[in-house]
């Protein structure tokens, strides 16, 4: 198992240690995103007016919109995955079947060149034999 990682990151200002298993690196991420939606947010007319609490929820229900909105996009990648893996597979079956029936096309055509090359020894003899009985 990991280890847990302590990192300090700045969000909104202010210092703050966080700590996870995660790498610090990605505690970083998280704050940086935190930081720009905040930003985002401060932009907006009417926003300073707003009391703390409204503030923090309006950040909670972006940040609750945005990974609803990520979830539902990876399920839908997700599910065109699993699409795409069921073509391969029918791809693949096709190309087996298809493999096995050029070898066997293959072998029936050389055995039909056996064949032939057998009646036209064949073909050579009678044509012999026909050329000798119309001699006598």
């Amino acid at each position: 198992m990991s280890s847990k990682n302590t990192t300090q990151v700045i969000i909104a200002g202010k210092i703050y240690t966080l700590s996870g298993y995660e790498s610090e690196e990605y505690l970083q991420r998280v704050a940086t995103y935190l930081n720009a939606r905040i930003s985002e947010f401060k932009n907006l007319e009417g926003y300073h007016k707003l009391s703390p609490e409204l503030k923090n929820i309006l950040l909670n229900l972006n940040t609750a919109d945005d990974y609803f909105k990520m979830k539902k996009k990876v399920e839908e990648l997700e599910r065109e995955l699993s699409e795409k893996d069921k073509e391969i597979y029918d791809f693949k079956h096709e190309l087996i079947t298809a493999r096995i029936k050029l070898e066997n096309a293959e072998k029936e055509a050389e055995s039909l060149e056996e064949k032939n090359a057998q009646l036209q020894k064949e073909n050579i003899q009678l044509d012999t034999r026909l050329k000798n009985q119309n001699k006598r």
